[in-house]
């Protein structure tokens, strides 16, 4: 495979925006990581984005911004729900080793992706899952396992945080990654959360650190226990 640097050069933005570089291993993984999804659109659809510096700020950098919360916590159980290819799911597996992630989608073919993937970077601590949410997360296998539950891109917030919840512990938080975040999905969001037995800890508005895009993360935990991460 053709292998060229792409992303070295952004220490500095992995520090002052996330106060965390990646070691020498982790870089190459990212970078392998690219040529793979790069190599895997010309078979199918996985990603619109396949410039180096938008790879790096829209799957690398938003991926791990989302759980920065958290990043000081050893040995999380992590799932990733629509994960397409990889993502958080991914970036994540890789700069957290003692994370257990799960990445769950219902495309075989996206799946199938993944799993080589994780195969091909040696990730350990990560396994990919074909299957849909609202079925995966009825078998004891799965429900009620998990700190983490990351929902992105996949749908309307209320939407998302219904797939989520149903894997959460009683102290596990969901988060929902969004792009722009609309007065109308926080008010259906909340009443989600009422009728669920949710709260939502944070709202997190953020900007990437390239283009100066408008992100949010959103943080939800069951009502009943406190969440130390707010």
């Amino acid at each position: 495979m053709f292998f060229m640097p792409h992303f070295s050069h952004l220490f500095e933005h992995w520090q002052s925006t996330l106060n965390w570089s990646p070691t020498p291993d982790q870089i190459d993984q990212f970078e392998k990581l690219y040529e793979l999804v790069l190599e895997g659109n010309s078979k199918q659809n996985l990603t619109r984005i396949t410039a180096a510096a938008d790879f790096w700020e829209k799957h690398l950098w938003d991926s791990l911004r989302g759980v920065l919360a958290f990043w000081d916590r050893e040995d999380l159980k992590v799932i990733d729900i629509g994960t397409g290819a990889g993502f958080p799911g991914l970036p994540i597996s890789i700069a957290k080793p003692s994370w257990q992630v799960i990445l769950l989608d219902s495309k075989q073919k996206k799946v199938a992706f993944v799993q080589e993937t994780i195969e091909t970077l040696q990730l350990s601590n990560a396994i990919a899952l074909s299957g849909r949410s609202e079925e995966i997360n009825k078998l004891s296998d799965y429900k009620k396992k998990y700190d983490l539950a990351l929902v992105r891109a996949v749908g309307k917030p209320d939407i998302c945080a219904d797939y989520a919840l149903p894997f959460l512990k009683k102290s596990g938080t969901a988060v929902l990654y969004r792009g722009q975040w609309l007065p109308e999905e926080s008010e259906h969001l909340d009443i989600f959360c009422e009728q669920q037995g949710l709260q939502v800890v944070k709202q997190d508005r953020f900007q990437t650190p390239l283009t100066a895009g408008i992100r949010h993360s959103v943080y939800l935990s069951p009502r009943s226990t406190s969440n130390s991460n707010s």
